[in-house]
């Protein structure tokens, strides 16, 4: 039986893409790869995080492919009752500020003066717990990773970020060169948290700023290779599409702004792509320059459920039921609570097992529910 090829693509979030945590967990343990073949995982800034310690483990060809993610997240959470101290500090006092309720002393994150403000109020806490880089170096051997060179066992791993000084949106592409710890940390830099990350002479910060997730890079053959193109691209979504109300209050105004920035490199990506399988399905481009592209119209384009080949173009979302997306603010991105992080992976499986029961409908022609898809 012919596998179909799909692409994961997890959005960022801070400490909410636990919720893609437990989505890849879910999807794993369905033993996704018995029908579907990923060919590739994209990630921005938290879900840049993610596809990487899913990808390593698939490289390594480890089982479950999803431990060192959960192992991450546990040590990613605090677990003393200091480091719970100092989470519930800094989320606390960045809801007061966000409130109007607090003044914040704005300090650039290269100054050494705030460098050692932060270690002298994480002094005794572990340090996983606060240096991302190490975090990161304790559950991924990047030596080892170098030493493979560039990777053309699927899946392929793409993670986005920004050049700070030319603007142009990068994507660190695992079939082209060595995925490296600074790859992840640029696509993590939020630049009023992290300073700007050095790769080869340039300056990156957040995936937020790149594509969040990258989506249309997966389709291209230079980017990932003819044989890596995907039939369905699959995009675990954090940021919600809507809300229930205008926000008024400032608390609420950041909180609604950081979900726009968050989805809007995401729906210009879908509204490209919708164009481009519109054409392909009208036939607007020369057989010849398909060739080319080694691109067989149309089902080299991702579709959602691939039912009706002439269907209008989406992509299907594991994404956060309402009711969970409603508990959560913008101060909850950098909540590390364990009742935090808990809650999230365990909703973020359910919803993937929701989600791959709607697939299973859709395909063999039952109706389905409301998948969570974006516009």
């Amino acid at each position: 039986m012919t596998k179909t090829k799909i692409a994961i693509a997890c959005q960022g979030g801070g400490s909410q893409t636990a919720f893609t945590a437990g989505a890849l967990k879910a999807l794993c343990d369905a033993q996704i790869g018995e029908e579907f073949q990923i060919v590739s995982i994209s990630g921005a800034s938290g879900g840049a995080v993610c596809a990487a310690l899913v990808w390593y483990a698939m490289e390594k060809d480890e089982t479950p492919p999803w431990g060192r993610l959960i192992e991450f997240w546990r040590d990613n959470t605090a677990q003393s009752w200091l480091e719970e101290t100092f989470n519930s500090f800094l989320v606390g006092s960045l809801r007061m500020v966000n409130r109007g309720l607090l003044p914040t002393l704005q300090l650039s994150p290269s100054s050494s003066l705030l460098q050692n403000m932060v270690s002298a109020v994480t002094l005794g806490h572990r340090e996983v717990f606060r240096d991302l880089r190490a975090l990161l170096e304790s559950h991924i051997d990047f030596d080892e990773i170098a030493s493979w060179g560039p990777r053309k066992k699927r899946p392929i791993l793409m993670i986005g970020a920004a050049n700070v000084s030319t603007g142009k949106l990068t994507k660190f592409i695992s079939v082209h060169h060595p995925i490296r710890v600074e790859h992840i940390l640029a696509s993590c830099a939020v630049p009023n948290i992290f300073p700007a990350v050095l790769i080869d002479g340039h300056a990156y910060w957040d995936g937020l700023f790149s594509d969040n997730p990258p989506l249309q890079e997966l389709t291209r053959p230079d980017s990932v290779g003819a044989e890596n193109l995907p039939e369905e691209i699959w995009l675990i979504k954090i940021n919600p599409t809507t809300c229930e109300k205008v926000p008024e209050l400032p608390d609420d105004i950041v909180d609604r702004r950081n979900q726009l920035e968050g989805n809007i490199s995401l729906f210009q990506q879908l509204r490209h792509l919708e164009m481009i399988n519109n054409m392909l399905l009208q036939n607007a481009f020369r057989p010849d320059y398909l060739a080319q592209l080694d691109i067989k119209a149309p089902v080299r384009i991702p579709r959602s459920f691939p039912t009706d080949p002439h269907r209008s173009y989406h992509i299907p979302c594991i994404e956060m039921p309402a009711e969970l997306q409603n508990t959560l603010d913008f101060e909850s991105k950098i909540d590390r609570s364990s009742s935090n992080i808990e809650n999230l992976i365990e909703e973020g499986e359910k919803s993937a097992r929701r989600f791959l029961q709607e697939r299973a409908k859709a395909v063999s022609g039952q109706p389905p529910a409301s998948t969570g898809e974006a516009p």
